[in-house]
């Protein structure tokens, strides 16, 4: 466990190869198979992690590595007018949590990059390098982020995520739409990101410290902000608000399905491994804060369950195999927010885990769907794939069961926690769940009819090798046909299965969407929900006995707010109460569960009928319901409603201050410069001609009263003899005069 800092170093070391070296050097295969080596040396080292920290006792599963000092101690003012030592060491620590994470990352990372080979061969070589390089880069810092035992420990990985997922997103940087969705996504993050950076300066500032564990035990001492929306609940606030960016939540969404523009494998990381979990992630390293704030949790429970409904509707009619999936991804992660704002965290996580199995496998499914139709993504020009590509039909079929919830599959398990949870705090909230649930049901079951059954519908090919049986079919057409060019292909010789590398990682992902769920089982099918026993010393201040939030405010328990109710140990008003927990009868809970079931397999029911038996019922309805057909088409014009308002409004205004500026700022530099040189004219016309002119007049006049005087200054004695006879004359002739 000492070692875990080779957990994401290993990866960037991989990323370095293949970034400075690889670039230059490396042919594809290569540069594939130092990235694999990287991400399979990171799981070996993430299983030797996770089986010491099992060895422990449960209340001791807590391991920290301090490499060095990253902030020494720094002065800082803290509440109340205190001096806090500001101090950062860059530290990881392995938990429960945590350990879970770096097995998801790793784990189906690697699988990924395994399928990665086979998917980007046809790329130049340099661009497969930097692939890689991108890839490998993308799983280091997120290793950094589950693994950070600090708040900015934690942002650094953070930061890096949303970097690599501009830089992946982008990746055919020359398309258009590729560089478009990766500004996208990357300014999107930092509107969340404003909102998160927030939440670490108040979080430092009431506290003192940054490091989990000792918020945690700081925050285990106030009391729950049952009544007042205080500064616990302004921190989870400000956090949450980062959390809807990086996990697209609404308002934040809408990045998150343009990033299909990037490769299918990047699309799978980053929807299933990476990215857009780390805000459900930091929510859960949170579960203190959270638990403290039942106001923020009602938010984030009411957020979470209306970007579950708002995405799965939108997901009924889409006909991109991969944006479906991306809105599927953007409604799961709704479902792990509600987790989380009912105070189910363990449930929360638990679906994490799960989702990632059954997502990664749906999108690398879907990549090799446009791996054998040369790159075509519309679900319409395609049809009756299961004929050709068998291995690819059976692992999707796995993925789609388990996301719609049957049982015994993996989604199952951690659906119906989530819904039982929901159930016990709000009926409202689980009444919006589990029409979520049924949408997801159809919508998925929509898109395996339309890709693998009925008839064929995509462009016809030449085979090499034409055969019968889909001649016969009507699968292939019998008349030779200009090949086309795609994804993966030279000539297109018709759908064909995915070769081995690709194979293997949806075989082994499917293997996990049925098992991995096995670990959650419920008390009421005769299991003792291990996950969650496992995860719980993650949500709770250390040395705390019971779940998060065990601390109540003074009062009577139907005074607390149903949203916190689970997370502090109350029954909502109207159930039962059992070691301090809100739970249904055994009963009572098998038939939630049989509900919950039965809303998965009517979704699937309905899809099967309306686009496989009867495909003219679909539209027939698209006409009948033209309006909201139009509207959920169209994604409910929210990016149009963004263009006009927050885009527009920002260029405009953007423009209104450059118009500001160069009118009236520039406008009055410019003119207190003319103003300064009419002032300079005007003075040196005054000087020039009124203090210069007042000078010489001056010199002027004693010039020339000058050559006045100069007559009478001679030098001739009698010219002098004369002047003073002159003078006596007069001065005798005065005297005589006035006498």
């Amino acid at each position: 466990m000492d070692l875990i800092w080779l957990i994401p170093l290993i990866p960037a070391a991989g990323a370095a190869l293949n970034g400075v070296i690889g670039i230059r050097y490396f042919s594809r295969r290569a540069a594939g198979l130092a990235a694999c080596a990287t991400m399979a040396a990171a799981f070996a080292l993430a299983v030797a992690a996770f089986a010491g920290l099992l060895g422990l006792p449960p209340e001791a599963r807590v391991h920290d590595v301090v490499l060095f000092d990253w902030i020494p101690p720094t002065a800082l003012e803290t509440a109340g007018g205190t001096i806090g030592g500001f101090h950062v060491p860059w530290a990881f620590r392995l938990d429960p949590l945590s350990a879970m994470m770096i097995l998801v990352v790793t784990g189906i990372g690697f699988l990924i990059h395994v399928y990665s080979i086979s998917y980007m061969a046809d790329e130049p070589r340099g661009g497969v390098a930097r692939y890689f390089a991108y890839l490998n880069l993308f799983a280091s810092f997120m290793l950094v982020l589950v693994l950070g035992a600090n708040f900015l420990v934690l942002f650094v990985g953070w930061e890096g995520v949303g970097l690599c997922s501009y830089l992946l997103i982008g990746y055919w940087y020359e398309k258009k739409s590729a560089s478009d969705a990766g500004k996208k996504a990357f300014i999107t993050n930092r509107i969340g990101d404003w909102g998160f950076l927030l939440g670490i300066f108040l979080v430092f500032f009431t506290f003192g410290t940054l490091d989990f564990r000792e918020v945690a035990a700081a925050a285990a001492t106030w009391p729950v902000e049952a009544a007042t929306f205080g500064t616990l609940s302004i921190i989870t606030l400000l956090l949450f608000v980062g959390a809807t960016g990086k996990s697209a939540q609404i308002p934040l969404y809408v990045w998150l399905p343009d990033a299909m523009e990037g490769p299918t494998p990047v699309s799978a990381l980053i929807h299933a491994a990476t990215m857009v979990t780390a805000g459900v992630y930091m929510v859960g390293r949170t579960a203190v804060l959270f638990s403290h704030a039942p106001m923020t949790m009602e938010i984030v429970a009411l957020v979470g369950v209306l970007t579950a409904l708002l995405a799965a509707s939108i997901g009924l009619v889409q006909t991109d195999i991969k944006r479906v999936l991306a809105y599927s991804t953007v409604s799961q992660l709704g479902f792990m927010f509600l987790a989380m704002g009912v105070g189910a965290f363990a449930a929360g996580a638990f679906h994490l885990m799960t989702h990632a199995f059954f997502k990664a496998l749906l999108f690398l499914c879907s990549g090799a769907v446009i791996h054998a139709m040369a790159g075509e993504q519309d679900m319409l020009k395609m049809g009756g794939l299961r004929k050709h590509m068998p291995i690819t039909f059976a692992t999707m079929m796995i993925g789609t069961l388990a996301i719609a919830g049957i049982p015994p599959l993996a989604g199952f398990f951690s659906k119906d926690e989530i819904l039982y949870r929901t159930f016990l705090s709000s009926r409202l909230l689980w009444g919006l769940a589990a029409a979520a649930a049924l949408m997801t049901a159809f919508y998925m079951f929509r898109l395996m009819s339309l890709t693998f059954f009925g008839s064929y519908r995509g462009r016809p090919w030449h085979p090499a090798s034409p055969p019968a049986e889909a001649e016969a079919a009507g699968d292939g057409p019998a008349h030779a046909a200009a090949a086309p060019h795609g994804h993966g292909h030279g000539s297109w010789h018709g759908p064909h299965e995915a070769p081995a590398p690709m194979t293997f990682a949806l075989v082994t992902l499917a293997a996990g969407a049925v098992l991995a769920g096995f670990v959650g089982v419920p008390a009421a099918l005769g299991g003792g929900n291990a996950i969650e026993h496992f995860l719980e010393p993650s949500f709770v201040a250390a040395g705390a006995a019971h779940g998060a939030g065990e601390a109540l405010p003074a009062g009577p328990a139907d005074a607390v707010p149903v949203a916190a109710a689970a997370a502090a140990g109350v029954a909502a008003p109207g159930e039962a109460h059992e070691g301090g927990a809100a739970h249904l009868s055994r009963g009572a809970e098998l038939a939630l569960m049989a509900l919950s079931v039965v809303i998965g397999v009517v979704g699937i029911l309905f899809a099967w009928r309306v686009y496989v038996r009867r495909p003219e019922i679909a539209d027939r309805l698209a006409a009948r319901f033209a309006g909201p057909h139009r509207v959920l088409k169209n994604k409910y014009y929210v990016d149009e409603l963004y263009g006009a308002t927050v885009i527009d409004g920002t260029m405009r205004g953007a423009d209104g201050l450059w118009t500001f500026d160069r009118q009236v700022v520039d406008g009055a530099v410019n003119g207190s410069g003319w103003v300064t040189i009419i002032f300079s004219w005007i003075s040196h016309v005054v000087d020039k001609y009124l203090v210069d002119g007042l000078v010489n007049l001056v010199g002027s006049v004693i010039q020339e009263s000058s050559f006045v005087f100069r007559r009478v200054q001679t030098g001739l004695i009698q010219n002098y003899a004369l002047l003073m006879m002159v003078g006596v004359f007069a001065f005798v002739s005065l005297y005589l005069l006035v006498r």
